[in-house]
């Protein structure tokens, strides 16, 4: 089992570079948000930012094999 806000924060503060999509197991997606940050220069984090938020407020609940998310 996954926490939510284990995923949410390191969405947060680390989702330019995937980390919380490798947590989760979405490593294909985890690895396209590290091309788009260097890409462009890091602005892709706010993809990683964004999602940290969805998941702290329930919006993405599962991990990658469809296990629910623990608070």
């Amino acid at each position: 089992m996954k926490s939510k806000m284990a995923a949410g924060l390191l969405g947060i503060f680390l989702g330019g570079w995937g980390i919380h999509n490798f947590y989760l197991g979405f490593t294909k997606k985890a690895i396209i948000q590290i091309i788009v940050s260097i890409c462009t220069c890091g602005l892709g984090g706010i993809w990683g930012l964004i999602e940290g938020i969805m998941i702290l407020c329930g919006k993405i609940n599962t991990d990658a094999n469809g296990n629910p998310l623990i608070d």
